[in-house]
């Protein structure tokens, strides 16, 4: 799992993507624990249902950028990601693309 969510503190998670996520955990829970043969009821039986409903995965990227967040918050103002954190973007921008200079590329 810690594979799966590295980086996950500065993921942004649309839908699909937490839709895609919680199959990945879903498939990643039944090759673990796997249903199982019930004798008396004749059918096949999902062992820890609980873990199936349980979504510890959004959990897990909460508690990491609640982390994240608190760490960044505690760094020198100086530092670019605290001021991308806290700061408000001050100028203009340009709505287009700068014109190309005679003889440059993109």
């Amino acid at each position: 799992m810690l594979v799966v969510l590295y980086g996950s503190e500065t993921w942004s998670l649309p839908p699909r993507e937490e839709r895609r996520l919680r199959v990945f955990e879903s498939r990643v829970m039944r090759k673990i624990f796997g249903p199982k043969w019930d004798e008396l009821i004749r059918e096949w039986r999902i062992l820890h249902k609980d873990l199936y409903c349980s979504h510890n995965v959004f959990r897990m990227i909460k508690s990491r950028r609640m982390r994240w967040v608190g760490h960044v918050a505690r760094m020198v103002e100086k530092r670019g990601i605290y001021r991308n954190l806290v700061g408000k973007p001050e100028g203009k921008r340009p709505l287009r693309r700068p014109r190309l200079l005679e003889g440059e590329q993109y």
